[in-house]
């Protein structure tokens, strides 16, 4: 049985990580509020944005557009989403989980990964699937550090300029999509070639269109794969710090319960020695007394 010095620092030590688990959960709250807001604030952006250009691309003929000609290669890239950060639950265990079925899934395929988050690369590292080529975006860990439209939009234009220079045939966007701070969905969501939109989901809305509709179709596909890494970015971060203040939230209660029971097991122990402390005492005066 651990002695009443020990069950103490037990009891110190579970209460110090009591503290630093509290106050990173009060952090990511503070920093899920915004980003909730930030996402919530983009969707409808993202859906209207998605309707025009479905009205615009549907009564086109769209097969030979550079962007929607979805190439015969298997030159598969996977961007993966994850955090830099620890501590947030399965949010990144999620993503690498995503990645190897999708390899497994299809093993013919030449796989590579563009990591978009430090916890992704140090899971793949020991592989030879992380994307080191020169057409690809370097150093896209720090993101986080400052996410912001501009800063997905350098992303996004390199993946588009690989992409027309053949040094991919498809790319997948693999991310955490955020539904309250409880539940996050991974997602894997086609992200070149675009898709040819589906005539039945497109709006009963007539535009006028001015130019013309194939000069605002070849601006309006680069806008939309930027609105769409820009939201899967928020999604994912917002992902994080739900995920993170979840798993901070059910550690304060694990640590409190722990120590919890560390102070009742104290309590029996020092209630413990106090009785042998009186027998010794009482048996001492009983011999003296003999």
């Amino acid at each position: 049985m651990a002695n009443l010095k020990e069950i103490r620092t037990r009891i110190t030590s579970v209460e110090s990580t009591m503290q630093i688990t509290s106050a990173m959960k009060m952090v990511s709250a503070a920093k899920l509020k915004r980003a909730q807001d930030a996402i919530v604030q983009m969707r409808p952006f993202a859906k209207k944005f998605n309707d025009i250009l479905v009205n615009v691309s549907s009564t086109l003929d769209n097969s030979d557009h550079p962007m929607m000609k979805s190439n015969k290669g298997n030159k598969i890239l996977l961007i993966a989403l994850s955090s830099n950060r620890g501590l947030c639950g399965g949010f990144n265990n999620n993503i690498v989980k995503e990645i190897k079925k999708t390899i497994s899934s299809n093993p013919e395929n030449n796989y590579s990964i563009l990591t978009v988050g430090k916890k992704v690369f140090d899971a793949f590292k020991k592989t030879d699937l992380i994307n080191n080529s020169d057409h690809l975006p370097k150093d896209v860990q720090s993101i986080w550090d400052s996410l912001n439209y501009e800063n997905s939009i350098e992303i996004t234009n390199k993946l588009i300029s690989a992409f027309k220079n053949n040094q991919f045939d498809k790319a997948f966007i693999i991310y955490n999509s955020f539904k309250n701070a409880a539940i996050q969905s991974t997602q894997n969501e086609p992200f070149l070639p675009v898709s040819p939109p589906h005539i039945e989901s497109s709006t009963n809305t007539d535009y006028i269109y001015e130019p013309d509709k194939e000069e605002i179709l070849n601006d309006l596909i680069p806008q939309s794969l930027k609105i769409q890494l820009y939201k899967a970015l928020l999604d994912s971060f917002a992902s994080e710090h739900g995920a993170r203040m979840t798993a901070m939230h059910k550690a304060t209660d694990n640590a409190n319960e722990m120590k919890n029971d560390l102070k009742l097991f104290y309590n029996k122990a020092r209630q413990a020695a106090i009785t042998n402390e009186i027998l010794e005492i009482v048996a001492g005066a009983e011999a003296l007394g003999g």
